[in-house]
């Protein structure tokens, strides 16, 4: 069985994709959104971050896209609501220093429970945040799990178009290019 690692990344992303913790099926699976109800994957490509559909076992090529996953808490759970608001303030500092290491351009956060945590108010809105986390601009996408009907798939591709053309539009202004880094230079994680 494959170790499971829930952080893919690497230095100078363009974007890293940041849910609030992994799920038991891709702790049991060994890759990110492995379930099958899971709409990351059509996502991504549909808003034209990968040129093709990537399978879960490809999430290792997401660093090609110049594009990563993390979460801001580490332990798998059956549901996101099983994380408490202390498990995500406790997780904050090494998810920090993690995303500080990795100095993504843009922190696009799965959701509004983690980031409304990390920013310390629920007055978050879809999109580009006005205040960056761990200094690195911040993003809300709406949660591509099968559990989040207030979405079709469509709704998300539509959202996630938005990021797309922003990180397209801005890539000329980013200190680090991607085609410099590569997984090798892939940040430790702090986080256990």
């Amino acid at each position: 069985m494959r170790t499971y690692q829930p952080d893919i990344l690497a230095q100078g992303l363009d974007v890293v994709f940041c849910g609030i913790n992994p799920a038991l099926t891709a702790q049991a699976d060994g890759y990110n959104f492995s379930s099958a109800t899971n709409r990351f994957w059509a996502a991504i490509h549909r808003a034209g971050f990968t040129d093709r559909q990537l399978a879960p076992s490809e999430e290792r090529s997401l660093l090609d896209y110049g594009c990563g996953i993390t979460a801001v808490v580490t332990r798998p759970t059956s549901a996101a609501h099983e994380v408490s608001t202390r498990e995500i303030r406790q997780s904050l500092t090494a998810f920090e220093t993690t995303m500080r290491a990795a100095s993504p351009h843009v922190l696009a956060f799965l959701g509004k429970p983690a980031i409304s945590v990390v920013l310390g108010t629920r007055a978050v809105k879809w999109g580009l945040q006005r205040d960056p986390v761990a200094g690195i601009a911040a993003w809300v996408l709406p949660n591509p799990s099968g559990r989040n009907r207030r979405f079709t798939l469509d709704g998300l591709v539509t959202a996630y178009a938005e990021l797309h053309d922003y990180v397209s539009m801005n890539r000329s202004r980013y200190p680090l290019s991607r085609s410099a880094t590569s997984p090798a230079s892939s940040p430790t994680s702090a986080r256990s």
